[in-house]
């Protein structure tokens, strides 16, 4: 119904934004990925999805249109509303969240509050087909293979090495090949510093 709101920010918390336009205040429910995106400008857009509940009629609102996107592919599976699905999106970026999807990692879903495991599964199940048709860059895959990087990380400075310069390097490592495991992460990395 409403594709977006552009106005002045005449309030901002971490979880809903008021917009002025036309002389009406709009509150709209945001996300912390929004929120921090949106919490030092006077005027912004927000992407909206308006809800309608026999008890509420809400706006949502999101500073890019790929989470507004997420948001609605996430609402749509059975088991999760409107609030959990901008828990998700407030507890991880987009990117990760549809990574997450695509690899199958459960224990990221599960570690979001109100996400069981069989809630985690379905999302997996329902969107998988929906996120895959995403289109996903080396970068955020990349940003999935967290426990890869962390642990090269950490050996590399153990190893003596610089933590930034080495940070640098296993990034650029895992944005060729983010499939790479701990050991080949290292070698590589030995090699480049």
């Amino acid at each position: 119904m409403y594709e977006y709101i552009k106005g002045k920010l005449t309030e901002v918390t971490p979880t809903y934004a008021v917009l002025e336009t036309g002389g009406i205040g709009y509150q709209v429910f945001i996300s912390l990925t929004s929120y921090q995106k949106i919490q030092t400008e006077q005027e912004t857009t927000l992407w909206t999805h308006f809800v309608v509940r026999e008890d509420v009629q809400a706006l949502y609102g999101f500073a890019e249109k790929e989470e507004r996107s997420m948001f609605r592919n996430l609402i749509s599976v059975n088991g999760v509303g409107a609030n959990t699905a901008m828990v998700m999106l407030s507890s991880y970026p987009t990117e990760d969240l549809i990574g997450a999807i695509q690899t199958d990692n459960v224990n990221l879903l599960k570690s979001i509050k109100g996400i069981g495991a069989k809630t985690a599964q379905r999302i997996i199940i329902d969107l998988k087909d929906k996120v895959g048709k995403i289109e996903v860059d080396s970068q955020i895959v990349a940003s999935q293979n967290n426990t890869n990087k962390n642990e090269a990380l950490s050996a590399m400075v153990m190893l003596g090495f610089n933590k930034k310069a080495a940070e640098n390097v296993i990034d650029k490592i895992l944005k060729e090949n983010p499939s790479l495991e701990v050991e080949p992460i290292i070698k590589l990395a030995l090699k480049s510093l």
